[in-house]
Formats: structure tokens, C-alpha cells, sequence
């Protein structure tokens, strides 16, 4: 066999273990690109916020930090929070924050991590109260975010529908209290806080803390294990180095 021969062989051999390769490099190449995972947020400052030059708040800023961190790449999704909830929980791997983990969610979701403890009190201009038994009796009308852990928790103790009105989640609430619509606005403290000073200059009257249940990073019900344990361990990470206390910080300043 000549020189000549045995060259255009080894170039043929190459050729064919190259062809044979395309697909598996390919392959790999489209591993290699980030997991593209929805998350879903309400506009409730400052916990999340959806237009908001620093960023997404408190929550979402640490949901997207742990994700970026894990290797996905974060696709925002605004939704009503009903049905945000109900979309979800029936979806498999996507993400939703600010979740509070009560009851009457908790076989709906998978719970990936906690990242902030949230208080929960009435908030009225004229009568504080100091329970849900002195609220049930003093308040006619409360407002609460529509689709929020502040509806199911009312219910839950035994508020009837005529005292519970749902509204869209945001400042409407404290609008439609300033404007005597309603008697009392049931809400996280640090939300209220937030927001009350941007609608009015008049004193807001706070109960005592009516109820505490931590905001969640959670995921649909069918959540991959290996997302779950990445994104846990993220956020763990975030809340050791100091990151998830600096948002905490600018959003909330002491």
C-alpha cells in the first residue's frame, strides 16, 4: 500500500470518528447551556417587586440570586396570585416567591427554603386591637391581599366572608382604608409599613402580632430533587455569606 494510500485512510478513519462525534459534542454543548426555570412573583413591595430599578425586593432578589447561583437562568412570570398559585402547583419545575407555608397549601407545593420570617398584624386608623377574637368583634370589613396566606389565615379562624374582602395585592388595600371602605387592613408588617407611608401621612394603628409563618421559595408539587437540593443549598449559602441580610438592608433600611 503506498504512502499515499495509508494518508487518505488515517484521513478517513478521522473523518468518520469526527461524524460519529458531532452528535455527542452536540449534545453536550446543549447540557452545557443554563436551565431556563419560570418564576413567579407577585408586585407586593418590598418583598418582590416587578418594575423597581434596584431590582426585584427583597424575596425575589435572593429567589433570583439562589437560582443564578445553581446555574438557571431565571424567566419572571406575573401573574394574579390565585392563579399564579393554582398555575404553578399544577406545572411541573417552576418556582413561586413569596409563599408563606400554612396549612391549606402545604401538599399543593414543594418547600425548597425559607428566606425571611413574616409577622402578620391589623392595621387600622381609628380601634387597635389585641387578638383575633377582639378583631372578629370590632371590624365589619377587613381587608386582604386577594389570593394571599392573610385570606386563608382569617378564615382559618373562623372570620366570616362578609368581614373578609379580598383585594388585588399591593397598596389597594391601604387605599380602600384610607377611603373608610374598610375597617382594618390584615397584612404582613413590613409590607404595610412599606407601603402606608407612600399613601398617607396619617397614623397607622398596629395590633399585636396576630401570626407568623416564614416566606418560602417553593416549587410546583412535581419539583425535580436535584433542583430542590441546589436551590436549598443556595440560598443557604446566600444567608451564610450575608447576602440575603444586605437585601434585607436596601429594601428595608434599619
Amino acid at each position: 500500500m503506498s504512502p499515499t494510500t495509508r494518508v487518505l485512510n488515517a484521513s478517513t478513519k478521522a473523518l468518520y470518528r469526527l461524524c460519529l462525534l458531532l452528535p455527542l459534542l452536540a449534545n453536550h454543548e446543549a447540557s452545557a447551556e443554563p436551565l431556563v426555570i419560570e418564576l413567579h412573583i407577585p408586585d407586593a413591595p418590598p418583598l418582590t417587586f416587578v418594575n423597581d430599578p434596584r431590582g426585584h425586593g427583597i424575596v425575589g432578589d435572593v429567589a433570583v440570586a439562589a437560582m443564578t447561583r445553581a446555574g438557571y437562568t431565571v424567566k419572571i412570570h406575573v401573574l394574579p396570585w390565585a392563579r399564579a398559585q393554582k398555575h404553578v402547583s399544577e406545572e411541573h419545575d417552576h418556582l413561586i416567591t413569596p409563599l408563606s407555608r400554612i396549612p391549606t397549601r402545604e401538599d399543593r407545593f414543594t418547600w425548597i427554603a425559607s428566606i425571611m420570617p413574616m409577622e402578620r398584624a391589623f392595621f387600622s386608623l381609628e380601634r387597635r386591637v389585641s387578638s383575633f377574637a377582639q378583631a372578629k368583634e370590632t371590624y365589619r370589613k377587613i381587608g386582604v391581599g386577594l389570593g394571599s396566606a392573610q385570606e386563608d389565615i382569617l378564615r382559618s379562624e373562623g372570620f366570616s366572608d362578609e368581614q373578609i374582602y379580598p383585594l388585588a395585592i399591593g397598596d389597594n388595600p391601604a387605599q380602600m382604608l384610607l377611603m373608610g371602605r374598610i375597617d382594618a387592613w390584615f397584612n404582613g408588617v413590613p409590607e404595610s409599613r412599606y407601603i402606608w407611608p407612600k399613601v398617607s401621612k396619617r397614623k397607622l394603628l398596629m395590633s399585636s402580632v396576630g401570626s407568623n409563618a416564614d416566606l418560602y421559595l417553593a416549587c410546583s408539587k412535581q419539583c425535580s430533587p436535584e433542583m430542590v437540593e441546589h436551590l436549598r443549598d443556595a440560598v443557604e449559602a446566600l444567608r451564610a455569606d450575608g447576602t440575603v441580610k444586605r437585601v434585607h438592608d436596601l429594601y428595608l433600611p434599619q
